[in-house]
């Protein structure tokens, strides 16, 4: 990049940020130019505008200008040159007319619906039955690109009419835009009802249905609404708050601090469910991304990467997948590859104080002689660690992060999360985001949460550090979304326009870390009624299946309500706890009684070795009925569970590893 364009980037970010450009000396650029750019013409502009004031806050864009950024894309231009000739290219592939479309319906659970595995529609209808308006008409909009494709292309499958597939639409009056039963849509509607209430509609087939929208949602601007859909929520805020979000569009204030309202029947956290549930999940929370930009005008793009080679062994620029199969042969159950999980350790080791950590580089030519060594002697066990100096440590681990094959955001979603500044508001980019992280891969995910954790420990030391959140949300940006290995060839102008609005996502990723990890409960709730739409649908063959081979259907019937009951009294559920001495505990449900409360009852009664559990180790699970399995956060009042979880059993147990 040439003086001239470093100067327009420094320009460019500075409009962005809405600042003017100040000198700000680190030990980086103390006493000399950073990069190849100066700041004199820059501060001859802005000498007749009052001076800056940072005493408010640290952590917004418009209070930092973007020189760490563009600093940091330097570095990794001055780290590509040297390790050019080891780099592996991942192909993305642009999908031709309609394969979008068609690979979305394969990633939201509904493959059946074209091509030639098309078949009875039915088999998809329970889960269609629970999606919300904006959800179907996501899922509708895609249905319909694929038919006319396929007609094109004049492929002889059976494409089902839409009007059909969302027949049961029609008759799901009764029933909240989160999936849930009318007697809870009742309690929300006079929760949010109000005199102005406007209804929207949407055409589904030949039937418009109408669904209440509030025009007002009752809650404080800092409280995430985590029981009505965010595409939902969408909607409402776009016709009762349209000046407001014009208003907002662009705001790059200090963030608010957005809180989850308790919920009493738990909140559910990504690794709560069990799989079967979990990839339920993923389908609706795709849906629910896709009708989200839907609503709000935003493009989603997915990519695929085509079939590359990449390193079946080593350490950089390796699958996330193979790196921690090899780990797992050293460490059974290792989640998070050990080589990143070393270099955050020898950081640390260093002290999180270090003014300008992790912005500062180490030298190109020891990082790059470092990377050879650990290549060769990580694993062996022989690596000196103490030949590793901090400021070497952070920028292997940036390395690490930019020579992954494929982006740790992932190749699919990586657009998506760029295209997260493109929505109106901030508590509309948390909500996307929240969605994607539930969409990455779980190898992915789980190395994201160890990143954001320690990036936030950073952060906590800013006071010495001088690493503010800004400070590092632009130093880790370019590492996470400039992804070289894509072979995506960006212009300067796209670089500037990416620049202030990667940070801000990095930013929120950051600050809302514990949030994002959270599942909403409408997508809990959905999940929840397909599992009884499916258990009535098995019991109902079941029922059919035992009357054809002559057994006697009362005794049936009898049979499961007695294993239903099992003999507990109304109000008393019977809990479990088989690795425990004492396995099994009935216990009087209250209006107070909580999770925390049953654990703490059942570890009061162990005595010996079994005594050294502590709370943490083991936890209660709400087992079968409308879910597969979840583990119980402690605040969770265990009676408002029981009356929406009647059939489910109740178990204490370590989490699986």
């Amino acid at each position: 990049m040439s003086k001239h364009l470093l100067e327009m980037a420094r320009e460019r970010s500075s409009f962005l940020a809405g600042t003017p450009l100040l000198p700000r000396r680190h030990p980086l650029t103390s006493g000399r130019r950073c990069g190849q750019y100066t700041m004199n013409q820059q501060i001859t502009k802005v000498t007749e505008k009052p001076p800056f004031d940072r005493s408010s806050s640290q952590d917004s864009m418009d209070e930092v200008s973007m020189e760490d950024y563009w600093t940091e894309l330097e570095n990794i231009k001055k780290s590509n040159e040297n390790r050019q000739e080891d780099q592996e290219v991942v192909v993305v592939k642009e999908p031709d007319e309609g394969e979008l479309e068609e690979e979305w319906l394969k990633e939201a659970g509904l493959s059946n619906l074209f091509g030639e595995a098309a078949g009875d529609p039915q088999e998809s209808m329970v889960f269609l039955s629970t999606l919300t308006r904006t959800q179907a008409a996501a899922v509708q909009k895609r249905v319909e690109t694929v038919s006319q494709t396929l007609r094109k292309k004049n492929k002889q499958y059976q494409i089902p009419d839409v009007r059909d597939i969302f027949a049961q639409q029609r008759e799901s009056n009764d029933k909240v835009p989160d999936g849930t039963e009318s007697q809870s849509v009742r309690t929300n509607e006079n929760k949010y009802r109000g005199k102005d209430d406007r209804a929207s509609s949407l055409v589904v087939g030949e039937k418009e249905l109408i669904l209440l929208v509030p025009e007002e949602a009752p809650a404080s601007e800092t409280d995430i609404n985590l029981e009505v859909s965010f595409a939902e929520q969408a909607v409402s805020q776009k016709e009762s708050s349209k000046e407001k979000i014009q208003k907002n569009r662009g705001d790059d204030g200090p963030l608010p601090n957005f809180r989850l309202p308790k919920d009493k029947t738990g909140t559910t956290r990504i690794g709560d469910l069990a799989c079967q549930d979990m990839k339920k999940v993923c389908y609706l929370a795709l849906i629910e991304l896709t009708a989200l930009y839907d609503v709000l005008g935003v493009e989603l793009k997915q990519q695929k990467a085509v079939k590359i080679k990449t390193k079946d062994s080593g350490l950089f620029g390796v699958p996330l997948t193979v790196l921690l199969e090899q780990d797992q042969r050293k460490v059974s159950g290792t989640r998070i590859p050990l080589i990143f999980q070393k270099l955050i350790s020898r950081i640390e080791e260093g002290g999180l104080e270090t003014e300008g950590l992790l912005r500062i580089p180490g030298a190109a030519t020891r990082i790059k002689n470092l990377c050879q060594e650990l290549e060769a002697k990580f694993y062996e066990g022989t690596f000196n660690w103490e030949s590793v100096k901090q400021h070497d440590a952070a920028s292997l681990l940036k390395l690490f992060i930019r020579e992954l094959p494929q982006p740790l955001l992932s190749v699919e979603y990586l657009k998506a999360f760029q295209a997260v500044q493109n929505l109106p508001a901030k508590k509309q980019q948390l909500q996307a985001l929240n969605l994607l992280v539930i969409l990455l891969p779980d190898a992915n995910r789980d190395t994201l949460k160890a990143l954001l954790e320690f990036l936030q420990r950073v952060i906590d030391s800013k006071e010495k550090n001088k690493m503010t959140a800004m400070n590092v949300a632009m130093v880790m940006a370019p590492n996470l979304f400039m992804c070289h290995t894509l072979g995506l060839k960006s212009s300067e102008q796209q670089e500037f326009v990416m620049a202030a609005g990667t940070a801000n996502i990095m930013h929120l990723l950051i600050k809302y870390q514990k949030l994002l990890w959270t599942i909403p409960k409408f997508i809990v709730n959905q999940v929840r009624k397909q599992n009884t739409e499916n258990h009535k649908k098995d019991k109902k063959a079941m029922k059919k299946l035992l009357k054809k081979m002559a057994y006697d259907r009362e005794k049936y019937e009898k049979q499961d309500k007695t294993a239903n009951d099992a003999d507990v009294p109304q109000g008393v559920i019977r809990v479990q706890a088989p690795h425990l001495s004492k396995v099994s505990m009935a216990i009087q449900l209250t209006e107070e009684l909580k999770a925390s409360d049953v654990l703490a009852r059942f570890l009061s009664q162990e005595s010996g070795i079994v005594q050294t559990l502590k709370k943490g180790e083991v936890f209660l699970y709400e087992v079968g009925g409308n879910i597969g399995e979840r583990c119980l956060d402690d605040d969770t009042h265990m009676k408002d569970l029981y009356q929406l979880n009647p059939n489910a059993e109740w178990v204490i147990k370590s989490k699986p590893s």
